[in-house]
């Protein structure tokens, strides 16, 4: 409407004004503009529209008016005057009055508009230009604002002229009016904002200043901005209910008093008003309730929610506005008549909720229920109120004082409503409330809710004697209680439960949840009695009756907590005696007398299962026998007691600003996991259909008092068929109520077996050791047999291993159960063949065990032959003793076992281990010959070692072996050598080859018993070529002149080679030369450095003629070059037969021609000696031809036997001085 418009006055011609009212009209509003405010609030595109009204003197604003919507925002005259005369004598002189009046009144916000038309240019010939006549107006109004005087041209004619005219006209306008209204309104906010600070001044008003800022409200609706509109409601809004908060923390103003007048009226919101001008009026004479204040604020806020299209939000701020309203008549202590308020709230809801319908379609508002069904809920909760108080929900209805609570009730509805209100407070309004916000609730999904309001109009239903509707509503909510786990609330509803199901005679129903009630500790004491009590008394009054039996489930009436076995591991042989004890707790709050407590028990067989041995099935169970089943809270099921833990977390806000904290708290980050509902499980948390198994196999205990809390139960079982016992079901008899548990989880199971009887033959150590007594551990299983008198073990002898007896070896029978039962001395007879051990007696399924000591002697400890030769063989036998010698090596001896529960006899190998390794090996000096002999303790024992000797096994009359070791007993320790050492004496030419063996004597070190005699141990080993062919000696003589060897300087080295004895049978072979009775043989020497400390400068090796004859000696001179400072150990001289090759067509090189060659090419054997096969140094051996000797047969070479050679240079030094003009210091320490 126009009256709600910015007001634009117009004066002057007012035909010519009525002839553009309706382009003006219609142009003004058509293009937007851009209104930039002040305080940096953002600018907003608006449409500019306006009350046009004449001018007249009353309508300007007097002083000390702050209405803005009656305020005159701009003043327009309108001229088409033409005639100077005419503009003369009447124009000016009215616009000269209309200024007048306005400069009077402070407005300085005009505008004069001159129309030019052009039909009356040609009825008037002498008109002056229009130029003249706006130019006269501008210098007589407009000498400084030039902008305020605008020409419209032809403004009624649908030309290009006239539209560009209009265009300009309404954009002058359209600033013009802009500016005025920004000025004015800046001008009115900072009044507001000055009254607004003065409120803590005494007298201030608050109903003044709500009309002050509701007029600024009423302004920006004018324009259209309804959201600014809204905001000086809702800073009204705050700043009242700050005002409440105060004032009940004792902060009170003095105006509040107003409000706290008693409510005599309470019809509710009236929202169909866009402005309840009777309440407005009400706050602005100082008159309104506080209801009446909270109906017109949230009235108005309403209308704008309307506008900007939000009517969800309607009834979100509803909802808070009725709980708030409710709060602040409490803090205010505002009297209020009993149900007044019910009535407020409920006609509010039903109020907000018809306006809400009144502005959308039925298609959005079920598309929004979320919204709505809050309002829904508080009108169903005020409506059952109402009908608690006027005694609309008793069994006779409402008496005198309800009715006259009723009456006066609805006289507070006022006349506008009275009968609507008592149509309103039917019971069948209820009944369609409930069932309307039950359907939303569960459209939206929040179940919760519409179960809690089911639950409220079962309680209605039952006042109503109506139970059988009532139990729908319950289950429905006892069902989600259980599945989300409000444990106080499944206690509430299993009570209004309880007494529904009796009402409805549902016996079965009725003692199960008073059995669950009963268990409950969240009643009191007197109550959980009550609830056992019933079922005690239907007990007692079946026992009479003999009625049919009622099964429920245990976990109301009791809780299986552990079970213990015993033997603990759960397995009894066939006759053997189990006790299984129970502890269950009682949840009843009194001792209850148990006719019965019985498990049923599955047995089954599976194909080849009780072949298993009772050792195996002991590794397979729980070690300690104790099972212990999951807790749960009575009447929750198991899943909602394992939820997650509490996730919290720190919450910090910072202001974006200045980073200062602004709020802190705690969040769970885990909410979704914690408050998500369940629907698995079951109302009443039993199977449909509770049934027990039938079967042969159940163990009963008779006649027993439950205490409350822990009860310990014992079952005893005797071993009968071979299976295994699955215990499925627990059941308690109280009379004929049977409390059932259906399934024992986790699995519980005990085993009864039948075993073969066994024989074991174990090593009580880790390794049995060969040479000394070891202790073997005998174990007989009787399983299913039972040892009588004259049973016997028959084991066969082997002359390798003895069996040791001892008087006072025992055996001991020991119970399945590893208790022992009885000792008894071990019987053993021996004959050629058979050792009989007599078994002691024993009954079926106890254990036999008793200790033997077996000695393992073995025929031949070890043998060896050294054959001194660099065969292949020889070096490959070596290398395989090298990688084993750190290892002990084994025999396995078997033994035969007949036993008397079978005809077959039994095999058992015993592996034994010998603890020594013996070595030999031949040392020389000169002539002389030492045999060495090693002796290492593999084992973890220490021995002691006596008598030990070495012999030729030929009995040589003319050699004799020296010992060199003391004669007293020597201590070898684990993995620890001793050596042993003789000298070789001979007075007459021996044979080539020398049979030993090698004997000492050993026994433990820790051994206390002497008296047995001990198998030494022997190693025999045979030598061969052991006598000193040839003596080497090396010298190094410094340069001439001076008194030390230098390094860089060259040195002379001299080997002289030394034949000791006659011709042999050594000799003779392919390098001898018989010439005249004159013999010789070939040699090769060569000369090698590996430590690299020396340069041999020349030729390093080469092949003589050695005279074999005794003193025949040969030197070779070369030049060696010391490389380093210090004590140097001679270069080492390696001696070799030279071999020629075997060819027929071989050609027969001179000797000398040999000679004279540095580098020799020769074919060394494969298996050489790895210290003689890796010549580093210069002037080494090749085994490839040289290019000069290509294609001619090569010659091969032979090393000698240990011994044969005896270097006596070996570990000598020579001083090597530095010289003299080096820089750097190079010294040798060896």
């Amino acid at each position: 409407m126009s009256e709600d418009l910015p007001v634009l006055v117009y004066a002057g011609d007012q035909n010519l004004f009525s002839s553009l009212y309706p382009t003006l009209s219609q142009q003004l509003p058509r293009e937007p503009m851009e209104w930039r405010r002040s305080y940096g609030r953002a600018p907003k595109m608006i449409h500019l529209e306006s009350n046009f009204v004449q001018f007249k003197e009353e309508l300007l604003p007097k002083e000390g008016n702050k209405a803005l919507l009656t305020f005159p925002f701009l003043h327009i005259y309108w001229t088409e005057c033409c005639d100077t005369e005419v503009y003369k004598t009447t124009v000016k002189d009215d616009i000269t009055k209309w200024q007048n009046v306005l400069k009077a009144h402070s407005s300085v916000d005009w505008l004069i508009v001159v129309v030019e038309s052009d039909a009356k240019k040609k009825n008037k010939t002498n008109i002056l230009p229009r130029t003249s006549i706006v130019d006269k107006i501008r210098n007589d109004f407009c000498n400084k604002q030039s902008d305020r005087c605008v020409v419209l041209s032809d403004p009624l004619k649908d030309s290009s002229r006239s539209q560009e005219s209009w265009n300009a006209f309404l954009t002058k306008l359209r600033t013009l009016l802009l500016m005025s209204f920004t000025k004015n309104l800046g001008k009115f906010e900072d009044d507001m904002r000055t009254l607004r600070e003065k409120r803590t001044e005494p007298g201030w008003s608050f109903c003044e200043y709500f009309m002050v800022q509701e007029e600024l409200a009423f302004v920006f609706e004018m324009l259209q901005q309804f959201e600014d509109a809204l905001v000086q409601y809702d800073e009204l809004d705050a700043l009242f209910s700050q005002y409440v908060v105060n004032f009940g923390a004792g902060d009170g103003a003095n105006w509040l008093t107003f409000f706290c007048q008693p409510v005599r009226s309470w019809n509710g919101l009236i929202l169909r008003k866009p402005i309840d001008m009777e309440k407005r009026e009400l706050i602005q004479n100082q008159e309104a309730t506080l209801l009446d204040l909270r109906s017109y604020l949230f009235s108005r806020q309403c209308t704008l929610l309307i506008f900007l299209q939000r009517p969800w939000e309607v009834s979100q701020r509803a909802l808070e506005l009725l709980h708030n309203c409710v709060q602040e008549l409490k803090l205010l202590e505002v009297s209020v008549p009993p149900g007044a308020l019910d009535c407020w709230v409920f006609l509010s809801c039903l109020e907000v909720l018809q306006r809400i319908e009144g502005c959308c379609d039925r298609a959005q508002i079920d598309a929004n229920v979320s919204h709505t069904v809050g309002l829904w809920s508080y009108a169903t909760e005020k409506l059952k109120s109402l009908g608690y108080l006027c005694g609309l929900v008793s069994e006779k209805g409402p008496n005198s004082e309800d009715l006259n609570r009723t009456v006066d009730l609805l006289a507070g509805l006022g006349a506008e409503r009275p009968e609507t209100g008592t149509a309103k407070l039917k019971i069948s309004k209820h009944f369609d409330l409930s069932h309307a916000t039950i359907e939303m609730y569960t459209n939206i999904g929040r179940i919760r809710s519409a179960k809690l309001v089911g639950k409220d109009l079962a309680e209605f239903y039952m006042r109503k004697k109506g139970p059988q509707k009532a139990e729908v509503y319950l289950q429905g909510a006892l069902k989600t209680y259980l599945a989300e786990g409000w444990a106080l609330l499944v206690t509430h509803t299993r009570k209004q439960l309880a007494e529904c199901q009796k009402q409805l005679g549902q016996i079965e129903n009725y003692l199960q949840t008073s059995s669950l009630l009963a268990g409950d500790n969240h009643l009191t004491e007197e109550e959980r009695k009550k609830f056992c009590q019933e079922i005690l008394d239907f007990t007692n009054q079946q026992a009479e009756n003999q009625g049919q039996k009622v099964i429920l489930p245990m976990h109301s009436f009791a809780q299986l907590k552990t079970l213990h076995f015993d033997p603990p591991n759960a397995v009894v042989h066939v006759g053997g005696k189990l006790s299984i004890e129970l502890t269950l707790l009682s949840q009843m709050p009194i001792p209850v007398q148990v006719d019965q407590v019985a498990i049923h028990v599955h047995f089954s067989i599976e194909k080849n299962s009780y072949r298993k041995t009772a050792e195996w099935l002991t590794k397979h169970k729980t070690s300690n026998g104790v099972i212990t089943f999951p807790s749960e809270i009575a009447g929750l099921p198991l899943s909602r007691n394992n939820l997650p833990a509490l996730e919290l977390s720190e919450m910090y806000e910072r202001s974006p600003s200045d980073n200062s904290l602004n709020t802190a708290g705690i969040i769970c980050k885990n909410a979704h996991m914690l408050l998500r509902r369940q629907e698995s499980s079951s109302s009443l948390d039993v199977p449909s259909g509770v049934t027990l198994e039938d079967g042969a196999h159940i163990l009963k205990c008779n006649n027993l008092t439950l205490e409350p809390g822990d009860n310990k139960i014992t079952f005893n079982i005797q071993g009968k068929e071979p299976g295994t016992y699955t215990l499925r079901q627990l059941c308690t008899s109280v009379g004929k109520v049977q409390f059932v548990l259906l399934h024992i989880y986790p699995i519980v199971q005990y085993d009864v077996y039948s075993q073969e009887p066994q024989l074991k033959v174990e090593p009580m150590t880790e390794s049995l050791l060969a040479g000394i007594p070891q202790k073997v551990k005998f174990t007989v299983t009787t399983g299913h047999y039972t040892m009588k008198s004259g049973d016997t073990l028959q084991l066969s002898n082997a002359d390798a291993m003895p069996i040791l007896y001892h008087p006072e070896s025992k055996a001991v029978i020991y119970s399945n159960t590893r208790e022992k039962i009885s000792e008894s001395s071990l019987r053993i007879q021996s004959s050629e063949k058979i050792t009989s051990i007599s078994l002691p007696v024993a009954p079926a399924y106890h254990v036999i065990e008793f200790e033997l000591e077996v000695m393992y002697l073995p025929s031949a400890t070890g043998s060896a032959t050294e054959k001194e030769n660099t065969t292949n063989k020889e070096n490959h036998r070596k290398n395989k003793e090298k990688q084993k010698q750190d290892c002990m090596a084994t025999v396995d001896q078997k033994v035969t076992i007949d036993c008397p529960w079978s005809i077959y006899s039994t095999i058992i190998a015993l592996t034994f281990c010998i603890p020594f390794n013996a070595k030999h090996s031949l040392l020389s000096a000169g002539k002389r010959k030492y045999v060495q002999v090693c002796v290492q303790n593999l084992s973890e024992l220490c021995f002691q070692l006596s008598d030990y000797s070495l012999k030729n096994s030929a009995e040589c009359p003319d050699l004799q072996l020296v010992p060199l070791n003391p004669a007293s007993q020597q201590m070898v320790y684990s993995k620890q050598s001793i050596f042993f050492v003789w000298e070789l004496k001979w007075t007459k030419e021996l044979p080539l080859s020398l049979q030993c063996l090698f004997s000492v004597s050993f026994c433990p070190a820790t051994s206390e018993e002497q008296s047995l005699t001990l198998k030494p141990f022997t190693y025999e080993f045979q030598v061969e070529n052991f006598f000193t062919l040839y003596h080497v000696k090396t010298e190094i003589f410094p340069p001439l002149d001076a008194e030390y060897c230098k390094t860089g300087s060259l040195c002379s080295l001299e080997v002289s080679i030394t034949r000791l004895v006659e011709l042999s049978e050594v000799d003779r072979d392919e390098a001898l030369t018989e010439s005249d009775g004159y013999c010789t043989t070939k040699l090769m020497y060569e000369v090698v450095d590996n430590s690299s400390n020396w340069a041999v400068c020349g030729k390093s090796s080469g092949v003589i003629s050695m005279p074999v004859a005794p003193r025949a000696t040969h030197k070779v001179h070369m030049e060696v070059m010391p490389l380093f400072a210090g004590h140097l150990p001679f270069p080492d001289v390696r001696l070799f037969k030279y071999l020629p090759h075997h060819s027929a067509h071989s050609m027969q090189l001179d000797a000398d021609s040999w000679i004279e060659n540095d580098n020799l090419s020769v074919d060394k054997n494969v298996d050489e000696q790895a210290d003689s096969s890796s010549i580093r140094s210069r002037g080494s051996l090749h085994s490839t031809a040289s290019g000069e000797h290509k294609g001619l047969p090569m010659p091969r070479l032979q090393p000698f036997s240990p011994g044969q050679v005896f270097n006596s240079s070996t570990g000598m030094q020579i001083l090597v001085i530095p010289s003299k003009d080096d820089h750097v210091l190079e010294v040798n320490v060896t």
